[in-house]
């Protein structure tokens, strides 16, 4: 038997099964995929998510991988400009675009290093219930065998449409519908040297430098008008990247190195995150739209706070059930904010208003310009802006 079995083995479930591994527990890690391989998603990690890379000893290898350091932040709000040097926190003032077949390499080595066992190409196929408690999982192996594993503990790190959380029948809470089709490729020939975010025209435009020296172009357009925008997605692209004129001639001179990679499945929920023996992390627990690409630092902290829950309860220090309602408290205290931000913007409209007013009204000045600016990158929590009065940012 295990103490731990992580279901979903990316930027959720590796860190949290390292972690669990440094503490000495035995630790499954299981993924219905092998690594290295890609995955459709945003693969920016900002300021806060750098600075665990770092404390995890991680952060060498990911520079030594060929992604950047981007310490510089080129935002365009509704004509609020929030351009400089991104803000530190802990003394890290920089994010890295990770391409996805990198960064989950690195984490899932890590993960083993720590002791892990990892089982690539493994398919869960359901979990194992002794009354109403999860006790374990019954899968395929990479060589179609019938396996089963048990544990005292399941976490499900399995993704947005999380098979873990479903078969708990995890409860859904402070939904949000789907607000804009993301679309993403990669270009060579492009020279950037920082995140450039522009938002005009309920058109959202971002680009980073990651791997191979390449750059990955995103947009954004709300959900409703998906369907135009597919139908000819080229067009649409570059006519969308056309809003932000030092990148568009760089984006049309340039080469596209990879199809496009576009979804309007981007809901916004959190779920019920803990029961009889079982947990969930990253965005099994909660999603979503990924505008302000956090969420892969959002899964490196959340996978700290449920080690450490874990950790509280299987070492006896208090009730194990006790110790994964404070894991989901502590979530949503640090998640909230952002996510009711995030959400806002993702709605590709109206916010560039309220933005506006908030570094331009007289009685602010330019700290909350500076602090709105950390907002963006993750080095200042969403819950520390202050908007003027009468300004709902929720």
């Amino acid at each position: 038997m295990y103490d731990v079995i992580v279901v979903g083995a990316r930027c959720a479930g590796s860190p949290t099964a390292m972690l669990l591994a440094q503490l000495g527990y035995r630790v499954l890690l299981l993924d219905r995929t092998s690594f290295p391989s890609d995955t459709v998603c945003a693969h920016l990690v900002t300021v806060p998510g750098v600075v665990r890379l770092d404390r995890w000893g991680l952060l060498e290898k990911v520079a030594a991988s060929g992604s950047p350091p981007i310490r510089q932040l080129g935002v365009m709000l509704g004509g609020v400009s929030l351009s400089g040097p991104i803000p530190p926190l802990d003394g890290i003032a920089e994010m890295r675009c990770v391409r996805r077949t990198v960064l989950d390499s690195i984490l899932v080595d890590a993960a083993v290093e720590a002791g892990a066992d990892l089982r690539e190409a493994f398919v869960v196929r359901e979990l194992l219930f002794d009354g109403d408690r999860v006790v374990g999982v019954r899968g395929r192996d990479v060589g179609g065998a019938d396996v089963v594993h048990t544990a005292r503990l399941v976490v499900g790190a399995d993704g947005l449409h999380s098979g873990v959380a479903a078969a708990v029948e995890a409860r859904h809470y402070g939904e949000r519908p789907p607000a804009t089709w993301s679309c993403y490729a990669y270009w060579s020939g492009v020279t950037l040297d920082r995140v450039v975010i522009h938002l005009a025209e309920s058109r959202w435009v971002a680009a980073y430098p990651t791997n191979d020296d390449l750059v990955c172009v995103s947009v954004a357009w709300p959900v409703a008008e998906a369907g135009s925008f597919r139908a000819n997605l080229e067009a649409s692209f570059l006519a969308t990247v056309d809003l932000v004129s030092g990148l568009a001639d760089q984006v049309r001179a340039g080469t596209r190195v990879r199809p496009f990679v576009g979804t309007a499945d981007l809901p916004n929920f959190f779920r019920a995150s803990h029961g009889p023996g079982w947990a969930l992390v990253g965005d099994a627990g909660y999603h979503k739209d990924p505008l302000l690409a956090q969420g892969i630092s959002d899964a490196f902290r959340d996978a700290e706070l449920l080690a450490e829950a874990i950790d509280s309860g299987l070492s006896g220090l208090q009730p194990l059930e006790h110790a994964l309602v404070g894991y989901e408290e502590r979530r949503n205290a640090a998640a909230m904010p952002g996510y009711e931000l995030n959400e806002r913007l993702a709605r590709l409209g109206g916010p560039t208003d309220d933005l506006s007013r908030l570094v331009r009204d007289p009685e602010h000045n330019a700290a909350d310009a500076k602090r709105l600016q950390g907002v963006l990158v993750g080095a200042v929590p969403a819950g520390e802006l202050r908007p003027p009065a009468g300004l709902a940012l929720a």
